[in-house]
């Protein structure tokens, strides 16, 4: 018959739309199903589209995030830009089963961090329920991230294969996790002495013919981001050496389809999810470490889904031959998710790269207007009961949104709740007598949101909250540093490791200096400013200086802080946040968010 299918004039009405869509809002680069040479298209007939969902960076938010952290940026048709409530795994599933219809191929991925950094509901059961979740939205595949080794290696494989918890044991009465239906996929993280990947490097989906491999990689500079007790006798490898290298073994078993999930991302030059990556040209609208890594991924590989840095895009950069390939990733915290046709050619079993017109990748907002996924409701509720006796405990409060993560300068108004917290757990003489306190950007992983509180904007705190903002439960640690090393260690903040992406520490009250952004480098931070109550750090005079565990081994690109002398550790980060919320707030005088004016930015 000459008459085309229903589901294809379907797909070509939903492509025109989309491409409607895209000219309002003058994206009008060409993006593109992700494979062989544009040159040599296949026959019409001979090819069937592959729906390729994805998301990245989940970390646990079963429910909707709270603050900014569950809202994204959405550019509209006449160029204004809308903030729009976003996340939630009722909704997430929702998108997800509503976009599968009608797709007889679909397949769906993630790249790493679905678990760790979680808030209270998964991070107190050890993310068992939202690997529960993610069995029930039929993930297929996933990448780890640096957060799936939080806990170590012992945990993560618990996590892949199932298990109760080694110390607390079952968390339910007659239930036994059974562990995640999906294979986490760890091709460049390998034991050191056998020089075997810890888990699975590569995996082929398969249906009805059509054969598409997926090989999973995190980031190379995990050690530098982790605590070193968790990934102890492992040993990460280069992204892209390993990409290729399994890309050729899938080739050589005649696996011609292939996608990296890589737990490594970029830095769009915009906020806005549906913005245009590839204006003026193609990957012209990303920098950061995945555009460099993309240009050097074997053009075997068809398609990049990405991570880690928390944004969003839909990119299209060149592989090593020259040809579109497109890289995608979808924020977090579940808020968008990722739709890429990956056009499959039946006899070369490959996927076929053609320039078009509409875009072969969109990201999709996970609206909260939607209805809610009925088996995550019920989920969500089952944990909740369990989690309430300790989540629901009231600690502080507070007048108004305290912005953390989500703030936009150097330096948050959460974070200097947190540093100056920290501080006064640590100060008497007897807790380690510090003077000043470090926090790193990186540990505070969500706001303070007043309307969330409580739930009726009534600005009270739960201990669930709390642990939102701080999950890790890093120990304090009070360490000895020289004027000098406190220095180096401010420097190091846009230096180093933190040159592209530096990493701004928050600060305790009394230490003050000035970032110049019109400098490069360690010379951004003015040394002469830097004083602690209005003195000027002297270089040889010793300091008392507290920060979590995590930064004072090194974490986060900080080597000044790993050799320090004289160590005590104090109560957990969490503990003291806690400590100081309830200490300097309450319903007749909660806490105003401070005005973040300890450091002075020059641009």
């Amino acid at each position: 018959m000459s008459a085309t299918p229903p589901r294809r004039r379907i797909a070509r009405r939903a492509a025109a739309g989309a491409a409607a869509l895209a000219a309002a809002l003058g994206i009008t680069a060409t993006a593109m199903p992700a494979g062989a040479d544009s040159r040599h298209p296949a026959p019409a007939g001979r090819t069937v589209d592959v729906q390729l969902l994805s998301f990245n960076d989940f970390h646990g938010n079963l429910e909707p995030p709270q603050g900014s952290s569950g809202t994204v940026e959405e550019i509209q048709p006449d160029g204004t830009r809308k903030t729009v409530e976003a996340g939630g795994v009722e909704y997430l599933a929702q998108s997800l089963r509503t976009a599968r219809k009608g797709h007889p191929y679909s397949v769906t991925a993630a790249a790493g961090d679905l678990i760790g950094a979680s808030p209270l509901l998964s991070g107190l059961f050890h993310d068992e329920p939202t690997v529960e979740a993610l069995n029930k939205l039929k993930l297929d595949v996933t990448s780890v991230g640096n957060h799936e080794f939080d806990e170590g290696r012992a945990e993560l494989t618990r996590i892949q294969k199932g298990g109760c918890h080694p110390t607390e044991g079952c968390f339910e009465k007659g239930k036994k996790y059974r562990g995640a239906d999906f294979p986490y996929l760890t091709a460049n993280v390998t034991d050191e002495k056998t020089g075997k990947p810890l888990l699975k490097p590569y995996t082929v989906w398969q249906h009805k013919g059509v054969k598409i491999g997926f090989i999973g990689v995190t980031l190379e500079g995990t050690p530098d981001i982790v605590n070193a007790n968790g990934i102890k006798g492992l040993k990460f490898h280069n992204e892209v050496e390993t990409i290729n290298k399994y890309a050729k073994i899938l080739d050589r078993q005649g696996v011609k389809a292939i996608v990296a999930l890589l737990h490594e991302g970029g830095l769009p030059a915009s906020t806005s999810y549906n913005y245009n990556c590839d204006s003026p040209g193609p990957g012209d609208g990303i920098s950061g470490p995945i555009a460099e890594i993309a240009k050097k991924v074997t053009p075997k590989v068809d398609a990049l889904v990405t991570g880690h840095t928390h944004q969003a895009y839909t990119c299209t950069i060149p592989d090593p031959s020259g040809m579109p390939r497109t890289v995608t990733s979808a924020a977090s915290f579940g808020r968008l998710y990722t739709d890429t046709t990956l056009t499959y050619d039946r006899r070369t079993g490959d996927i076929v790269r053609t320039s078009v017109k509409a875009p072969g990748a969109v990201n999709h907002v996970v609206n909260r207007t939607q209805p809610k996924a009925a088996d995550m409701t019920s989920l969500i509720a089952r944990w909740n009961k369990l989690a309430a006796p300790v989540a629901g405990r009231p600690v502080g409060h507070i007048s108004a949104d305290i912005a953390g993560r989500g703030a936009n300068a150097p330096e948050s108004p959460l974070g200097d709740v947190i540093a100056d917290a920290q501080l006064e757990a640590t100060q008497p003489a007897g807790q380690g007598g510090a003077q000043l306190a470090l926090m790193n950007p990186g540990g505070i992983r969500a706001d303070l949101a007043y309307k969330a509180s409580g739930g009726e904007g009534d600005g009270a705190v739960t201990y669930a909250e709390a642990f939102t903002v701080q999950p890790f439960t890093n120990m304090m640690n009070v360490i000895d540093l020289t004027g000098a090393q406190l220095l180096a260690g401010l420097q190091q903040q846009v230096s180093g490791p933190n040159t592209a992406s530096p990493k701004i520490l928050q600060i305790s009250r009394g230490l003050t200096y000035t970032l110049d952004m019109t400098k490069t480098g360690a010379d951004r931070v003015v040394k002469d400013s830097v004083q602690l109550n209005g003195a000027p750090i002297d270089p040889a005079k010793t300091y008392r200086v507290a920060m979590n565990e995590f930064l004072a081994g090194g974490g986060d690109g900080f080597p000044a802080f790993k050799d320090a002398a004289n160590k005590y550790v104090g109560p957990s980060d969490l503990d003291a946040f806690t400590t100081y919320l309830t200490a300097h707030s309450s319903a007749q005088s909660p806490l105003t968010p401070p005005k973040a004016d300890r450091i002075t930015v020059v641009k």
